[in-house]
């Protein structure tokens, strides 16, 4: 490790929530297409492909539409899947032919509260930049919105 690179900190995305859902339930949302494609993308976007071979050592990929047309390609490995506790899944951006540079890793913990709620712990590191970090906070805070509505039983946007 150089000078110029020790000590400096390399971004990371923490954000909690509590839903109110059975934690069986918030994961079945993270693991099933079936659910998935009901609220898995940022507000006003659509999902023109998708698929997802969930097991640990299975890929996913998904192409993003965004409201202007641009298509983002996504994909990852799942790496560990520990039912209704834990999703571990690594989450790179691709061109269509699915090739990537910079590969970041999700985890997803749930745990049980009061009243059959769900604290859901979404974590992703490591980011190149402050920049990238807090534009992956907004695409997944509004899927978080999109799984909260579609969790009180309304369709996301």
């Amino acid at each position: 490790m150089n000078a110029s690179t020790q000590g400096q900190a390399r971004p990371e995305l923490t954000i909690k929530r509590v839903l109110d859902a059975p934690r069986e339930l918030v994961y079945a949302c993270w693991t099933q297409e079936e659910h998935m494609k009901n609220w898995f993308f940022p507000k006003g976007f659509t999902v023109p492909h998708s698929q997802a071979d969930v097991r640990p050592g299975g890929s996913y990929r998904s192409c993003l539409r965004a409201p202007d047309g641009t298509d983002h390609w996504v994909g990852g490995v799942y790496r560990e899947l520990t039912p209704p506790e834990k999703i571990v899944f690594t989450h790179a951006w691709q061109d269509e032919a699915g090739n990537s540079e910079h590969e970041t890793v999700v985890t997803i913990t749930l745990d049980p509260v009061e009243d059959g709620k769900t604290r859901l712990t979404f974590h992703q590191a490591f980011f190149l930049s402050d920049a990238s970090r807090d534009g992956h906070a907004e695409g997944w805070n509004e899927s978080l919105d999109g799984l909260e509505t579609y969790l009180e039983g309304g369709k996301a946007a």
